[in-house]
């Protein structure tokens, strides 16, 4: 009975941090389970010839930064472009995963923007593009999806320049 309590009572709490997180202009997330595999860390390679933790994909966005498993990765307006911080916190990461790494210099194939990292407040590592933090969203199921393109017009899609992609292409 005590599981049962737990997860309707998580089921809530992520209802909730969904609802908070960019504005309300119709287009929250809704709840639900994340598909298994989701990505929500991005794996650390250290090895010269170790795949690339972040690529480039074509998408129906066009040409977007991805990680290692085709996942598409998002910038939020919100953020200060070298301020070294997330403005995405709380409520918002349920919604918003931070692209994670354990490397201070993660590897990446195609993208010509400056790739870094900052600290999060637990401690780990946030990749950064550009001088701002990177994202996933929890309704990209699979790869190459960017359902995230335009939300609350404050998530935009990463071009491998590292500029937010903000024209909209036909397709999602």
């Amino acid at each position: 009975m005590k599981k049962q309590w737990g997860a309707g009572l998580s089921i809530v709490a992520l209802a909730a941090a969904l609802t908070a997180c960019g504005g309300g202009t119709g287009t929250t997330p809704t709840t639900g389970t994340p598909a298994t595999g989701t990505p929500t860390t991005v794996e650390s390679t250290t090895a010269a010839s170790a795949p690339a933790e972040l690529k480039t994909a074509s998408t129906a966005a066009g040409q977007v930064v991805v990680d290692a498993q085709g996942m598409s990765v998002y910038f939020f307006t919100k953020d200060v472009k070298d301020s070294g911080t997330s403005a995405c916190t709380g409520a918002c990461i349920a919604a918003w995963p931070p692209v994670l790494t354990e490397s201070d210099e993660p590897a990446v194939e195609g993208i010509t923007g400056t790739v870094g990292t900052i600290s999060t407040p637990e401690g780990k590592k946030q990749v950064t593009i550009s001088g701002l933090p990177v994202y996933y969203y929890i309704k990209d199921k699979a790869a190459g999806d960017v359902t995230g393109q335009g939300v609350n017009d404050v998530w935009y899609l990463v071009s491998p320049a590292g500029e937010m992609v903000k024209a909209p292409s036909a397709g999602y």
